[in-house]
């Protein structure tokens, strides 16, 4: 149970950290990039990846099988 929510909690802070960062980089539209600059830009970076590890941390929390204490209804 421990586990389950450590690996969601820890996947909805990647996702969040990594969220704020792709906002953060929408200033590079400002000072003269076009979308497809700002995208290759993004998807270079490593706070890109934590998007989708965070995603897959949250899915294995969400759907890793409790333990024998766990109360199934």
């Amino acid at each position: 149970m421990i586990t389950k929510i450590f690996l969601f909690l820890f996947g909805y802070s990647l996702i969040l950290i990594s969220l704020i960062f792709i906002i953060s980089y929408l200033n590079l539209l400002s000072i003269g990039y076009n979308f497809l600059d700002y995208v290759n830009f993004i998807i270079r970076r490593l706070e890109f990846l934590y998007l989708f590890i965070g995603i897959i941390l949250m899915i294995i929390g969400i759907y890793l099988p409790g333990g024998k204490n766990e109360l199934y209804i």
